[in-house]
């Protein structure tokens, strides 16, 4: 479903086709899980394809390789050009972008010296599909923001996100909501939470969670639309009585949410904040008129 006989990959300077594409067995990112990523997506507008954010999601990849201690010889702005190349050559406009920063030969835990960037796109609906989402506070925590980077987007960091999600389908839910170790609600296993209550929305502050591009857009529509959203640590109780909440990232977009732990929450979907976000958000990033500004 990711590629097929015809379909260019970027691998180390070299336009190449997918299938043909290798890398090495030693691989500190295979062995050790020391890479980066980014996830990206391409729309389909009135002006072309257009890469929403690419320029925060590129800073984000260069912000996780500097702290990941992997080297990167590209700006963001050569990036986003290699991007828009990428889509071209594969006659692509709606399309999920992955760049991924991985590492060469090194068995030790000292970071290798040489990196590697691939750059591939293939089409794919929105992570979480449509229909609203069944969550379930999962057993499994995010890991301690004092382990490791938790603002990097880091190869590694997704064994966690598996865990999670895969224990939420086999108990018949559709997802999961992780805890920090605190207790306190964080993120789910590819997505940042928010929830509504009282006409006011609520999600939980950085510190234990991916500051997410398609959360901080929330923000900014937010503020731009009127809405208050208060950044503050809350427990799964908290959520339980909820008017709506939904889920926000790139593969996701903007989410919704049906339940947490089988309490449903008050509101119909079409009648939360969380849908009026969703709606503003898809007219946000195909350029059209929106409520909450002008494309440019």
């Amino acid at each position: 479903m990711y590629y097929n006989q015809d379909t260019i990959v970027y691998l180390d300077g070299n336009w190449i086709p997918a299938a043909k594409a290798t890398t090495g067995l030693y691989s500190q990112t295979l062995h050790y899980g020391n890479g980066v990523f980014e996830g990206i997506r391409s729309y389909e507008t009135e002006n072309g394809a257009q890469i929403f954010k690419a320029k925060e999601h590129y800073e984000r990849l260069l912000y996780s390789a500097e702290v990941m201690h992997i080297p990167c010889n590209y700006t963001v702005d050569e990036l986003i050009d290699l991007t828009y190349e990428l889509l071209q050559k594969n006659n692509m406009e709606d399309a999920y972008v992955r760049p991924l920063l991985y590492l060469g030969e090194q068995m030790t835990l000292i970071p290798a010296e040489e990196s590697h960037l691939l750059l591939c796109a293939w089409s794919w609906d929105k992570y979480l599909g449509d229909e609203k989402v069944r969550l379930m506070t999962s057993g499994y925590q995010r890991p301690n923001p004092k382990s490791t980077h938790i603002q990097a987007k880091v190869v590694g960091h997704y064994t966690n996100s598996i865990l999670a999600s895969r224990e939420a389908k086999q108990k018949g839910y559709d997802e999961a909501l992780l805890l920090d170790a605190q207790g306190f609600v964080a993120e789910g296993p590819g997505a940042n939470f928010f929830y509504e209550k009282d006409g006011i929305l609520y999600t939980c502050p950085l510190g234990n969670i991916l500051s997410g591009i398609t959360r901080q857009t929330v923000f900014e529509m937010a503020k731009s639309l009127g809405y208050t959203i208060v950044e503050k640590h809350f427990v799964p109780d908290d959520v339980y009585n909820a008017d709506g909440a939904f889920f926000t990232g790139t593969a996701a977009e903007v989410a919704p949410i049906e339940s947490l732990d089988d309490h449903n929450f008050k509101k119909p979907w079409e009648e939360t904040m969380g849908y009026v976000f969703s709606r503003e958000y898809q007219k946000l990033v195909l350029q059209q008129t929106s409520n909450f500004f002008e494309p440019a």
